[in-house]
């Protein structure tokens, strides 16, 4: 067995995929419309589908924004200098929620930044 994929409903898809691919430098994958469902998905992430995880962005048509819950965490992602993907990702115009620092108690250091719909993706620096 092997995780494929973690699905986020979004409420602008073009404005998450812009996100996830020039903030985040994600590529597309693919995408498909189901006119009959009224839904859009494009899949996004570092490399193919078959060798890696990937975020399925789930568009319902009309609906423009979600709850987040109580239960959803975040999504992590491994970079080589959490500072430096965090000026980036501001450069870019994107939103650092928690500058890059150790963890509590820990010496990794991590960061988190929040994309357009509001969900949370800690960057954690690469041990070298």
């Amino acid at each position: 067995m092997r995780l494929l994929h973690t699905m986020l409903r979004v409420g602008d898809l073009q404005r998450s995929i812009d996100f996830y691919t020039r903030i985040l430098s994600m590529h597309v994958l693919r995408q498909s419309e189901n006119t009959e469902y009224k839904y859009t998905l494009a899949f996004v992430g570092y490399g193919p589908e078959s060798e890696n995880s990937v975020l399925e962005l789930t568009y319902n048509w009309g609906t423009d924004k979600y709850d987040l819950g109580t239960a959803y965490g975040h999504i992590a992602l491994e970079v080589d200098d959490a500072a430096a993907a965090c000026e980036r990702i501001r450069q870019a115009g994107g939103k650092v929620t928690r500058e890059a620092g150790p963890v509590k108690g820990s010496t990794t250091v991590i960061a988190f930044v929040e994309d357009p719909d509001g969900y949370k993706v800690e960057l954690i620096e690469k041990h070298s």
